[in-house]
């Protein structure tokens, strides 16, 4: 597993603290996955997206020894890697088919918010402080994610449909427990694989990708597996409702990145909202 470095820091910045680095990882993989599928069939990219996750992980889980999961979990982490195959792909097919700075938060808020609500019932409240910055990082995400004309972006339905997987696949981690976060984020991936392998398979499409789309999806599974072990050890080594709402901040990243690469529009108040979502978290990891 990977260390928690408990011994000098409390759990609550350790756990902001993979938080925060999990995401840079998924903000960064789901510009490059969206990018990518602008090109490609989503769920045929989102394939290729768990092989190079599998092959990073699952060397990481086997040179370092990890004791493997309980059957239990392996159940509840295969589950998760289902959901959260399924719905990485229709996000990846959000994000190119709209605007990235739009889609990417309604996914995020909405993943959020129901494992946030389940943690808020099975582990009690949080301090006040930290609710304070839960509805700091609501109104962050939501700045950032408001239409300036009032219309409905393309792409916010399947973004509605992944938010919803993504949900799924938080709880599912969650109920691994305390296994090695190397094997976790492999079995996960082991789940993707299979719903997304399925999928292409039924659809008897293979050849709707390029060579380089296939290195572009290696690489992306790459970043978001290492996103997936941060956000394992977040969860492990905090409460799930504050590592679930650090993390899905992630689309402030995707978001600065469409900026920079993309062009797309930046307004005053997306720049606002990036703002408050930065604020929230030393709120979110008060003790």
């Amino acid at each position: 597993m990977l260390p928690s470095s408990d011994m000098n820091a409390s759990p609550q910045f350790v756990s902001a603290a993979y938080g925060v680095a999990a995401v840079v990882a998924w903000g960064t993989s789901d510009f490059l996955g969206g990018y990518a599928t602008r090109r490609a069939n989503a769920f045929l990219f989102t394939t290729f997206v768990n092989i190079g996750g599998l092959l990073l992980v699952g060397t990481l889980a086997t040179a370092s020894h990890a004791t493997f999961p309980t059957s239990r979990g392996v159940a509840w982490v295969l589950a998760g890697g289902i959901a959260g195959g399924a719905a990485l792909a229709v996000f990846y097919r959000a994000l190119s088919s709209g605007r990235m700075g739009l889609t990417a938060p309604v996914a995020a808020v909405l993943g959020a918010a129901i494992p946030t609500l389940f943690s808020m019932v099975t582990e009690g409240l949080p301090g006040p402080i930290p609710i304070l910055g839960f509805v700091v990082a609501a109104t962050g995400l939501w700045l950032i994610t408001r239409a300036e004309d009032g219309s409905t972006p393309e792409g916010i339905g399947l973004a509605v449909l992944a938010g919803i997987g993504f949900a799924g696949f938080y709880l599912c981690i969650h109920q691994a427990g305390e296994a090695s976060a190397f094997w976790i984020a492999s079995l996960t991936r082991a789940g993707g694989l299979i719903i997304t392998a399925l999928i292409v398979l039924l659809q008897r499409n293979f050849r709707d990708i390029t060579p380089a789309g296939v290195r572009w999806g290696v690489l992306t599974g790459c970043i978001d597996s290492l996103g997936t072990m941060l956000f394992v050890r977040a969860s492990q080594t905090g409460r799930l409702d504050e590592a679930v709402v650090i993390s899905s901040l992630y689309p402030a990243v995707t978001l600065l990145l469409a900026r920079i690469v993309l062009k797309e529009h930046f307004t005053r108040w997306r720049f606002v909202g990036l703002l408050a979502a930065l604020a929230a978290v030393p709120m979110i990891a008060a003790q």
